[in-house]
């Protein structure tokens, strides 16, 4: 019996079928025995995985044949025997190493694989996986490109890789939370792999300048989503009867919400649905000006173009596999698109309902936040509110601005906002000097953040805040030599910040704290964009997005830079180090959306929030959503400490870090604790989100209608 019953698939575009499907077939089912993964040809002492009846019922070949409908045969078989590779692996994993747990096994098993991935001769392969990785990267590789091929080993090595988070969790009993979730489940489930695989069965590639842009990073993203979602909801009931496996979407959904498993897998396709959205609402709004920016030549665009469309095909494919293979969940599922695709399209027009802005909602009841860590207080701290309120008047910020009534700041409005307070939380052990810049930076940031709706946002001017957005790296050169005349006091103050902070620091860590600021001014582009079509954001994009308009990745770049001499580089680009950064941020980030609620959805008109963006996914009210985001604040708090305590010793360990180096990453995780727990005094302590309307609240905006298209504290301030 059916745990669930299906729900109504969002699927945009018909899919079809590869003509060259049975030569496929053949050519799979020979390959498959080649290589030793059918039983009769299995390795001695390889557990039964597959017999020939088991691949032809999977039909791996059908998979390929509806994602890939265009390539010709030679193509076709190629990326079949890539399909039967990676699925042999899955299954050959969780036989030899996740039912027996052994952790030690898998990942002596996993280091060698990239091995057949290097510039190096590969060694002499020992089992099916190597044998068949070995050929198939001899294959494929000859006739692609150096960048595309180390994207591709990136993302091959990811899902290999990762699959001992999967394994830790099984061993741990440990359920993750939502955002944990979705952002492994790209690299361990594969499809940001099969993105890449697109580029080689229509024969181009993505131009090399654009792979590093939010909107290739947001379609990659957003196709694996719905990939992986999708494949949990089929998948559920084999993995979680059968396989013990409690790595699937609607499992982590039904233990976070406390729901039963249809309310859950349920709240996945509305999330897979949301995901395809935001896919389209890339392609449509944000691919055309980013082409035009980059300057791609007819040529590039084509390619382009033909990528888009091949993620499209893989999607409308892939849920036509899952609904014909033996593999998955499905035997009430109707047979055919034409039966399915009118419900979801139907039930997907919620998304597009516009949010009515300047909607009183009154004052916003504060959860019981989870927050053990007691915030310490910067002696210094007297000292560094005097001194920004001195320095904000000197660089311009009590000054009325063009077309606006008021200054955006006074004096006596900046004393209430109480940044002092703030960084001298954030780290109470800096020296005055320290505190002073520290507590300028956050006003820096926060009146920016104030001043871009105020002119942009107001005039609905994307073409003026691309402009304000390019002109910024000049007021952070490398060398630290003169800058442009200032436009503004944003400018001014930019200039002034940079030169005094970036003078220590090595030309590593110039470029990298840079890259932070020039991340949260550019996130601000996002927000904008999310005004302009009268949107409320996916509540992914919002989150991740948000990480970045907060501008948490800028304290951080300050505190790693700090370490730099104790840390070596590299363990700040390991999976244990960005999951740590990334529930801190999320943290903090909830913190103000749940603090600045009433004040941005009365008197500003936001959209970018994250109890809205709750509110518009679940399609609840304001307390429901309220409820749901201090539960995600809290699981991602307790994940941090899962990370601190128990993954990052094994890293260290892993790694062979000495004792400085431990001692260091000691003291950045204790300082990310400190911070943490130094937002939260903020916001209990500011005005700055009182429940009344800001005196120099900016005009609102006019309004369109939708298209249907469908930490530092930097940025402590919507």
């Amino acid at each position: 019996m059916q745990p669930f019953e299906l729900p109504d698939f969002y699927v945009p575009h018909p899919a079809r079928l590869n003509a060259h499907l049975d030569g496929a077939r053949a050519h799979s089912r020979a390959w498959a025995r080649g290589m030793g993964m059918l039983d009769e040809t299995r390795d001695p002492g390889t557990p039964d995985i597959w017999d020939e009846a088991a691949l032809d019922a999977m039909d791996y070949a059908l998979l390929c044949a509806y994602t890939h409908p265009d390539c010709d045969a030679p193509m076709l078989d190629l990326i079949t025997d890539w399909y039967v590779w990676v699925f042999y692996f899955d299954d050959h994993f969780l036989e030899v190493f996740k039912r027996p747990r052994d952790q030690a096994g898998a990942r002596e098993y996993l280091d060698r694989l990239p091995l057949f991935m290097a510039d190096a001769p590969p060694p002499e392969p020992v089992n099916a996986v190597e044998r068949g990785l070995a050929d198939l990267w001899a294959r494929t590789v000859p006739s692609r490109s150096d960048a595309w091929r180390r994207r591709f080993a990136e993302s091959t090595g990811n899902l290999l890789r990762e699959s001992l988070w999967e394994l830790a969790n099984i061993s741990g009993d440990r359920v993750p939370n939502p955002v944990e979730y979705v952002q492994m489940r790209r690299k361990v489930g594969g499809a940001p792999w099969s993105a890449d695989l697109v580029e080689v069965a229509i024969g181009a590639e993505i131009p090399e300048r654009l792979v590093g842009t939010r909107a290739l990073r947001v379609l990659k993203d957003t196709f694996a989503d719905g990939v992986h979602l999708r494949n949990d909801i089929f998948s559920y009931q084999r993995e979680t009867e059968t396989e013990g496996e409690i790595n699937n979407s609607v499992l982590v959904v039904e233990h976070f919400l406390d729901v039963a498993p249809q309310a859950a897998a349920d709240t996945v396709n509305d999330l897979l649905t949301s995901r395809l959205r935001q896919f389209e609402n890339t392609v449509f709004t944000e691919l055309p000006p980013l082409q035009e920016e980059h300057g791609l030549d007819a040529a590039e665009r084509a390619s382009l173009a033909a990528y888009v469309k091949g993620l499209q095909d893989w999607q409308s494919g892939g849920q036509e596999w899952h609904m014909r293979s033996s593999r998955y969940m499905n035997r009430a599922a109707p047979i055919g698109m034409s039966a399915t695709r009118l419900p979801g399209l139907l039930k997907s027009a919620r998304f597009s309902v516009p949010h009515v802005p300047y909607q009183k909602v009154g004052p916003t009841p504060l959860p019981a936040f989870d927050m053990p860590y007691v915030a310490r207080v910067n002696p210094h701290r007297e000292r560094a509110r005097r001194n920004v309120i001195t320095w904000c008047g000197e660089v311009g910020m009590y000054d009325p601005l063009p077309r606006h009534p008021e200054p955006l700041w006074t004096a006596e409005s900046l004393s209430g906002f109480e940044f002092a307070i703030c960084a001298a939380s954030l780290d109470p052990d800096a020296t005055p000097e320290a505190l002073d810049l520290a507590t300028q930076w956050l006003a820096w940031g926060t009146w920016g953040d104030d001043y871009f709706p105020a002119v942009f946002n107001r005039d609905r001017d994307m073409a003026g805040a691309k402009r304000f957005n390019a002109r910024i790296p000049a007021f952070m050169p490398l060398d630290c030599g003169p800058t442009p005349v200032p436009e503004n006091p944003f400018e001014t103050g930019l200039a002034d910040l940079w030169h005094r902070t970036a003078v220590p620091m090595n030309d590593r860590g110039r470029r990298e704290f840079r890259a932070t600021v020039e991340h949260m001014v550019e996130s601000w582009l996002w927000e904008l964009n999310n005004h302009l079509q009268a949107r409320v954001p996916d509540p992914v994009d919002y989150l991740e997005m948000r990480r970045h308009t907060f501008g948490s990745e800028l304290t951080m770049a300050l505190s790693r830079i700090e370490h730099a001499g104790e840390i070596p580089e590299h363990v700040f680009r390991t999976r244990t180090l960005n999951e740590i950064d990334a529930a801190a941020m999320d943290y903090a980030c909830l913190t103000n959306d749940v603090f600045s609620y009433q004040k941005e959805m009365e008197y500003e008109g936001e959209l970018n929030n994250g109890v809205l963006a709750v509110q518009h996914f679940l399609g609840c009210g304001r307390d429901e959503a309220l409820g749901v985001v201090n539960d995600l604040m809290t699981s991602r708090r307790h994940q941090f400490e899962h990370l601190a305590t128990n993954e990052l010793p094994v890293l260290a360990d892993e790694l062979g870090l000495d004792e400085v180096a431990r001692t260091g990453l000691d003291a950045y995780v204790d300082e990310l604790r400190d911070w943490m727990a130094g937002i939260n005094k903020w916001h209990h302590e500011t005005h700055r989100y009182d429940e009344r309307p800001a005196r120099t609240a900016p005009a609102r905006p006019r309004l369109l209608k939708p298209t249907g298209l469908g930490t530092s504290a930097f940025r402590l301030t919507t």
